[in-house]
């Protein structure tokens, strides 16, 4: 999947996951790109009663996308989900605060996004997740999925500039079907992965030569740029 998406990821990139099952995917595109990483938080609106079946979203910001062909197809009108939707508003409230902390949003503006889950079933969360990112400015829009249902992907290509999937089988009936591991993820193992990213992110001091112009003269020396760099003082010796 990355090498599919290296070609769309080069002007600042940033790799977004969709928790929770989005984000080890997620993690290994963003580490074999030399992207940044970070979540997008988006949670399913489940049918009552049947909260597998996804009849639209809710954004970070708020945003909440209905798919009302399916709810016509199922005569469920959006008053129907009312209780629903607070209740899954509640939870992308908590899980932002877990996953994300005091850290704000990432800067999304003239940045190659890519928006990666661990598939796609229905298309609500990814078009909730897409549409939100848009309105943010993003140079580039990619959704990246390792599988996808053939309907939903040719619904979500409107809403990015490039989609990337790499099978989207006929005979798709879930996500889980297609992997050896689906178990649940827990918020402490999304947890542990965000914080390794952000350490791994952070990687080692780099030094490098320097030359500096002075009037006709030119100083030689050593630059050392420690990544959690705060402040600096520049101190001039006459030597």
């Amino acid at each position: 999947l990355a090498e599919r998406v290296r070609p769309y990821a080069v002007d600042d990139p940033i790799v977004l996951a969709l928790p929770r099952g989005g984000v080890p995917v997620g993690a290994e595109l963003a580490e074999r790109l030399g992207a940044d990483f970070d979540v997008l938080m988006v949670r399913k609106i489940g049918l009552p009663g049947h909260p597998e079946t996804g009849v639209g979203a809710i954004a970070e910001d708020g945003q909440v996308i209905y798919d009302d062909r399916a709810l016509a197809r199922m005569r469920v009108p959006r008053q129907a989900l009312s209780d629903t939707v607070a209740t899954e508003r509640d939870e992308l409230d908590r899980r932002r605060r877990a996953y994300r902390g005091d850290r704000p949003p990432p800067r999304i503006a003239g940045r190659d996004c890519v928006v990666v889950d661990d598939g796609v079933a229905t298309g609500g969360t990814a078009r909730a997740a897409l549409r939100m990112l848009r309105q943010a400015g993003p140079s580039r829009l990619v959704l990246a999925v390792p599988v996808a249902a053939p309907e939903a992907l040719e619904a979500l290509q409107e809403e990015a500039d490039d989609v990337v999937v790499l099978t989207a089988p006929e005979n798709f009936q879930a996500v889980g079907e297609w992997y050896r591991d689906f178990d649940q993820l827990s918020d402490d193992t999304v947890i542990g992965i965000l914080s390794e990213r952000e350490r791994l992110s952070r990687g080692p001091d780099v030094s490098r030569g320097v030359r500096i112009r002075a009037d006709q003269v030119h100083l030689d020396g050593d630059l050392t740029m420690p990544t959690a760099l705060r402040g600096a003082v520049v101190m001039a010796f006459g030597e």
